[in-house]
């Protein structure tokens, strides 16, 4: 413990705290993450007024319905950007796209699954409007899931700082972005038509998926580095079954489906189709 920490903390306290991510999350968090634990909820004890840490994992072993949810948003880390690994959205935009175009009027439904703070659905969004002339009046829902209901709420109003914007800045994709004025200098919105697609929604993977359809294409980016084995397998085999027939699943640089699923074959670099 060190001697200029605003409250004590031991290791005991970082054991409890983490079985309780666990828990309600599936990540697995590592003992480098201790320093990163105390800084981020000494936040809510100093916001709540609490003594120190025992009484913080009293308050969560009473199973504290607006407390859970802090937790979880103050450990999870939404690193997100626009078009971030952009030969998933070249797929998108190269393969997919023409089948759907081929195709007018269908029905389309993707899943951005750990959406963070908007940037993936968005930039799925924005390849969509690009590649299918019908878009705007194709029934085409982007649902975007997360469980940080600080960066849900963020991908709901859809605006973002300016010096966020990337590729974002360069043609084509700059058409698709409002840029604020006068007090809200320095910010940007996704236009009303790239909103209109994607609708955000608080949903935890490990729990129940109140999900009625099958999906097109399932964007599961950079969440599965934060799972165990057992946990990966079964969200892989959950994924599974809410692919359609032709649909495909996208997943982060770091992540692989060797020795998690033969259920699925890779297509392109980290996508994958039914087998």
């Amino acid at each position: 413990m060190r001697a200029s920490r605003e409250y004590p903390f031991t290791w005991e306290e970082f054991e409890a705290l983490r079985r309780l991510v666990v828990a309600h999350t599936g990540i697995v968090v590592a003992d480098t993450k201790f320093e990163m634990f105390y800084s981020r909820l000494a936040r809510r004890l100093r916001a709540l007024g609490l003594r120190d840490f025992r009484d913080y994992l009293a308050l969560l072993r009473q199973g504290d319905a607006a407390e859970i949810p802090e937790l979880i948003n103050a450990i999870t880390t939404n690193l997100t950007g626009f078009f971030r690994e952009p030969h998933h959205f070249e797929f998108l935009a190269k393969t997919l796209a023409p089948r759907w175009a081929a195709r007018p009027g269908a029905p389309l439904r993707i899943w951005s699954a750990g959406c963070a703070s908007g940037e993936e659905p968005y930039s799925i969004a924005m390849v969509l409007l690009e590649h299918l002339a019908d878009a705007p009046r194709r029934d085409l829902r982007i649902l975007a899931t997360d469980l940080d209901t600080q960066a849900l709420a963020q991908a709901d109003a859809a605006i973002y700082p300016a010096d966020r914007m990337g590729p974002l800045a360069h043609p084509p994709w700059r058409r698709w972005v409002l840029r604020g004025r006068g007090e809200r200098a320095g910010l940007i919105r996704m236009r009303p038509e790239v909103r209109a697609l994607v609708h955000p929604r608080r949903l935890n993977l490990i729990g129940d998926w109140p999900l009625e359809r099958r999906y097109d294409a399932i964007f599961c980016r950079n969440v599965m580095i934060y799972f165990d084995a057992p946990t990966k397998r079964r969200l892989v085999d959950r994924l599974a079954d809410r692919l359609g027939d032709q649909g495909h699943l996208f997943l982060g640089h770091a992540e692989s489906l060797i020795g998690l699923s033969q259920r699925l074959r890779p297509v392109a670099r980290t996508v994958y189709a039914l087998a």
